[in-house]
């Protein structure tokens, strides 16, 4: 028996056998040492979808470096997502005060604000939380330098270039001239049409369901407004999207493929620390919050005991990158003290129907069986038309 078909105008855009695209997701910036999801991105292109790496966390050499990587290993289309948000106070303050690429998290939480730093060294004594002295943070393609990573994608040709946050508008045209595709990122129907209108080549519509970086709208109502907004640019549907029938869901709403990320997190060559991994399997479709703790932008991730913390502290979130440099900074102490329920990752609300960490081949190969399955078998044998 042959490969299984399922194909839509993704696939044809973008030299893929399946439309399926995985969400980029890169290592914390704390950087565990399986933090880098090269592996993941190889995998999936080579079962037929298209990898992202997820360029947030990477040093400018090492985006270079994991984009070469990846070439080495496979010669299928993948892309490379970058964060591009728009106004970032503190961001100018940070590439002022912060020189090197490695900066420690103790020298991090000199910068921070007093009554942000002064709380810090209250549960840093409360909690009798480790010193961090030895811990790093990569401080360029999330916080400084955006554009000189874009640059670096475009230099190496990257298939698709995706903008996990903002309108990368202002690199389609010479993306396009090295024959790449660029697709951006959006939470509500307004920003797909203004980013559509940007020039890119494709939209993933993310409902308020999915992992990181997410909006208010959920996905069943953001998906058909977006795909009008957005028209007539194809959109790709994302957003507690986890099997089959989150796929199918989506290609009957209209979208031309789907872009999954905790699915593919929650596999063997997923980026994440193997205890996220597990939180995610052991979630209910209730385990996981939306809140500003980890970027000072609202971002849904596994529940764990520091939302409570967070919450508690009453501070006002910190502007973008400082509230990722000091949410690191209180992440390397638990991580070190050994204080697992304090710690998680990124995740959306579809962790409840993951039960398992498996190969990134199989859970594509099991999404595209499962596809082909309700859109042949069981909605012609459930629904009657004429």
């Amino acid at each position: 028996m042959g490969r299984p078909v399922l194909r839509t105008p993704l696939c044809d855009m973008l030299g893929i056998e399946y439309p399926i695209v995985s969400a980029g997701m890169g290592p914390t910036l704390i950087g565990e040492p399986n933090g880098a999801p090269v592996e993941l991105v190889v995998a999936v292109s080579e079962a037929g979808g298209l990898g992202v790496l997820g360029g947030a966390g990477f040093s400018l050499n090492e985006l270079k470096e994991a984009i070469c990587d990846i070439k080495s290993k496979t010669d299928k289309p993948f892309g490379v997502d970058l964060l591009l948000p728009k106004n970032l106070p503190g961001t100018q303050e940070a590439g002022d005060l912060i020189k090197e690429d490695e900066v420690s998290l103790s020298e991090i939480m000199k910068l921070m604000p007093e009554q942000h730093a002064n709380w810090y060294k209250k549960i840093k004594k409360e909690m009798n939380l480790p010193d961090i002295d030895h811990l790093f943070v990569k401080m360029n393609t999330v916080t400084m330098r955006p554009k000189a990573a874009v640059q670096i994608c475009i230099d190496e040709k990257v298939p698709l270039f995706c903008a996990g946050l903002g309108d990368p508008g202002f690199m389609v045209d010479e993306a396009h001239a090295n024959n790449m595709k660029v697709l951006g990122v959006v939470g509500n129907s307004k920003n797909a049409g203004r980013v559509a209108r940007s020039g890119v080549d494709l939209i993933a519509a993310q409902g308020h369901e999915g992992g990181g970086h997410t909006g208010r709208v959920g996905t069943m109502a953001l998906l058909p407004q977006a795909i009008d907004a957005a028209y007539p640019v194809p959109v790709l549907g994302a957003g507690g999207i986890g099997d089959g029938r989150g796929v199918a869901a989506a290609l009957a709403m209209g979208c031309v493929g789907v872009w999954v990320g905790t699915r593919f997190l929650a596999t063997t060559e997923g980026g994440a620390m193997e205890l996220c991994k597990q939180k995610i399997v052991a979630s209910t479709d209730e385990d996981t919050r939306v809140s500003t703790l980890y970027t000072g932008k609202t971002s849904r991730a596994s529940y764990t005991k520091y939302h409570d913390l967070w919450a508690s502290s009453e501070l006002p979130a910190l502007p973008f990158p400082f509230q990722v440099l000091f949410s690191s900074a209180l992440l390397g102490g638990f991580i070190k003290g050994g204080l697992d329920d304090h710690v998680g990752g990124f995740a959306g609300q579809i962790s409840g129907l993951i039960h398992e960490i498996k190969p990134a081949a199989s859970v594509l190969k099991e999404m595209v069986e499962e596809t082909i399955d309700i859109l042949k078998r069981r909605l012609p044998g459930l629904v009657a038309v004429k």
